[in-house]
């Protein structure tokens, strides 16, 4: 599960999120570009390649869509639980 307590810096306000690289919990992305290929309307990546959330998930689908980035995250640096 993502470390709520280390998240991004360019994460938009809201539930979802993905955590800073430098997480010590080792749970930070890696920016392999999963989430931002795959959900690109919610998800950017900064200037390392590393991931964050730029726009909340509003609908069903929309959340189905960062649940699939969250599932297939590999490292577990995208969290839901705000």
């Amino acid at each position: 599960m993502a470390n709520k307590d280390a998240k991004h810096k360019s994460n938009i306000a809201g539930g979802w999120y993905c955590t800073d690289p430098d997480d010590e919990n080792g749970e930070g992305c890696i920016a392999c570009n999963v989430c931002y290929t795959g959900a690109p309307d919610f998800f950017g990546e900064d200037e390392d390649g590393n991931a964050y959330i730029k726009k909340q998930p509003e609908s069903a689908e929309d959340v189905e869509l960062c649940q699939e980035q969250l599932d297939a995250c590999p490292v577990n640096s995208i969290g839901s639980d705000g």
